[in-house]
């Protein structure tokens, strides 16, 4: 089996163009080891789709299904262009979150970056829930999956390692939810840190990025329909939330090596 390793702000990702395996979830898991793997976040697999230019499926580092990734698709884009699959730098890409459009921004005839249109971002109400001894507030964003986001004085600094697992598992998201930490740096730019359900902590979010400005959106801390730069550990990304809440999402894609290993 064939597959290309691939980046968007590091979180990275084993890209196969072709038909899901039976036995997907435990070949996730064992490739996206880093140690005894070829080591990923995940693995994502791109193939024709009936109702779009391409269907893609994302399995997480411990081999449960992702409906959507922001970064991932940035990098399906990247994927089909570049390897000939396409000539269109406008695509339409099936995924179990729906079907999202990509316009695709070329540098010396190759995708360089990407601007995903992610459909709508549904933010709720804020939550209190009991998790590491106290209380934490934050606020639901659904973006095609779950997100959770809490605003902090200071992101570096927040626990990450040891409140993202707590949240991700929270009675109050019985399906599990990704965890976002994010700081206030002015009204068109945040901080943010991650931990993503099913992989932990993770160098980007594209959707947690989404729904972190979404969240900064209704709370007013940062403009409708405004670029807002969104700092991650792997690098920036641009995100825009119109006032229907519709959300655009631009940031880079890169492929890091290809790599095969046995039937």
């Amino acid at each position: 089996m064939r597959f290309t390793k691939m980046h968007g702000l590091g979180n990275d990702y084993l890209y196969v163009y072709g038909d899901v395996p039976a036995d997907i979830r435990a070949l996730a898991v064992r490739l996206s080891d880093r140690h005894f793997g070829a080591g990923a976040d995940g693995m994502i697999y791109i193939s024709p789709s009936a109702a779009a230019d391409f269907k893609m499926r994302i399995f997480n580092a411990d081999g449960s299904e992702a409906a959507m990734c922001g970064n991932g698709i940035r990098c399906v884009g990247k994927y089909v262009y570049d390897k000939g699959y396409t000539d269109k730098t406008r695509l339409t890409v099936e995924t179990p979150a729906g079907i999202k459009t990509l316009a695709l921004h070329l540098r010396c005839g190759r995708v360089d970056t990407v601007t995903v249109d992610m459909g709508l971002a549904e933010a709720g109400a804020d939550m209190t829930l009991a998790a590491g001894g106290g209380t934490v507030v934050c606020t639901p964003v659904s973006v095609g999956n779950p997100h959770a986001v809490l605003f902090v004085p200071d992101a570096d600094a927040a626990p990450v390692a040891s409140l993202g697992p707590l949240l991700e598992k929270h009675p109050a998201f019985p399906g599990g939810v990704n965890v976002e930490f994010v700081q206030t740096l002015g009204p068109d730019r945040l901080r943010m840190r991650v931990w993503e359900r099913g992989s932990g902590v993770t160098m980007a979010c594209g959707t947690g990025a989404c729904a972190s400005v979404a969240a900064a959106v209704g709370k007013g801390l940062c403009p409708a329909d405004a670029p807002v730069a969104v700092l991650l550990d792997g690098g920036e990304l641009t995100v825009t939330v119109a006032p229907d809440r519709t959300v655009h999402m631009t940031g880079p894609a890169a492929f890091v090596y290809e790599g095969e290993i046995p039937a």
